[in-house]
């Protein structure tokens, strides 16, 4: 199995090379992370069929307009740069591991978490689960480049965390946590005005009360294991609520969930001292897409799904997502399908059932 996943993801990655990581202004091209998800999940033989729907939609990939160098900060969060930072790191994944690059690329992006509403760091983390699981590949390394570009040129950190601090080695000088991750987002605040696109959003943060303190809730100063217990019950815990809280927006919620998840799958190919700032990172992401988006109530709990019944429950999850087609069903309910076998929890699988109706269908 793992011989056909990684050739079906090499046909898919070179396909999908071609096209941007962008398009229709700035929508993310989530082909790469969903032919990810979909070959780990048992669905490799649908990949292509899938591809050859989505595809339609996308556009060339673009053109570049010089080589970045020692100047790469002035480039940085600079979308005009997308095919210059692709070349930047084709380059360096070339002359070096990938995992070395990774880790000196990791803390520099790391404070621009909020690029592209995430999809930066998602489409990283695809990436190095893959390699991870199927062995330093080519076409696998190609993929991390082309993702570690899209970061880069969408570097965007999250409102009220530019003057805490935080340095290339990712320390912040925060406290360790004093609520645990459910209790950390159940306890974040709404903006007022949850109108418009995310750019619209964001913003708002700076004036939000309780914004300052929402942030200080991610573990920093702690040990890597602890960080990394803490960022997986993070994912678990923003899963479980998508379940209540989808029906504010079915979409931008699932990467509560998914950008916290891409952090933890990338945890194995860092090294240890990087663990904490990348929970807390995770942190920031998800509980700023939750007080943008996150509607004030939850569901009633007679309007949500149960997750469905037998040993195959999870499976038959993951099935109805790529039934429905949407990019953004299938991502969640990969995260799911892992915070399920962590946890046990039928929630989960609830609440991916709950994304796949919700969501409307590509299929």
């Amino acid at each position: 199995m793992a011989t056909e996943v990684t050739a079906t993801l090499d046909e898919a990655y070179q396909r999908l090379h071609k096209t941007g990581p962008e398009f229709d202004g700035w929508l993310s091209n989530h082909g790469p992370m969903v032919a990810e998800a979909m070959a780990r999940n048992g669905h490799a033989g649908d990949v292509h069929r899938w591809l050859d729907g989505y595809v339609l939609g996308l556009e060339d990939f673009p053109r570049g307009s010089g080589a970045i160098a020692a100047d790469w900060q002035e480039a940085l969060g600079d979308p005009r740069r997308i095919a210059d930072w692709t070349a930047f790191f084709s380059r360096e994944t070339a002359g070096q591991p990938w995992r070395q690059v990774l880790g000196t690329w990791w803390p520099r992006l790391l404070p621009g978490i909020a690029a592209s509403a995430t999809h930066g760091i998602i489409r990283v983390g695809h990436a190095v689960r893959a390699l991870l699981a199927d062995g330093d590949d080519p076409v696998h390394v190609t993929e991390l480049a082309h993702g570690l570009a899209y970061w880069a040129a969408r570097w965007q950190m999250v409102p009220g965390t530019e003057t805490r601090g935080q340095s290339a080695s990712g320390g912040t000088g925060r406290r360790p946590p004093a609520l645990a991750p459910a209790a950390a987002l159940a306890a974040v605040p709404r903006i007022a005005d949850q109108s418009g696109g995310i750019r619209q959003r964001l913003p708002q943060l700076i004036t939000l009360p309780g914004w300052p303190a929402a942030l200080a809730a991610a573990p920093v100063e702690v040990p890597a294991e602890e960080a990394r217990m803490w960022l997986a019950a993070l994912a678990d815990a923003a899963v479980v609520r998508y379940l209540e809280y989808a029906h504010g927006n079915p979409v931008m919620l699932v990467h509560t969930a998914t950008a916290p998840t891409a952090i933890l799958r990338t945890l194995p190919a860092l090294s240890q001292d990087l663990w904490a700032p990348s929970a807390a990172a995770a942190w920031d992401a998800a509980a700023a897409l939750t007080a943008v988006y996150a509607p004030p109530a939850a569901a009633p709990p007679e309007s949500l799904p149960a997750a469905p019944d037998g040993p195959d429950a999870a499976t038959e999850a993951f099935a109805r997502a790529v039934r429905n087609g949407d990019e953004h069903a299938i991502k969640f309910a990969d995260t799911a399908a892992d915070v399920h076998a962590r946890t046990a929890d039928p929630a989960a699988l609830a609440a991916a059932v709950h994304a796949a109706e919700i969501i409307p269908g590509q299929a």
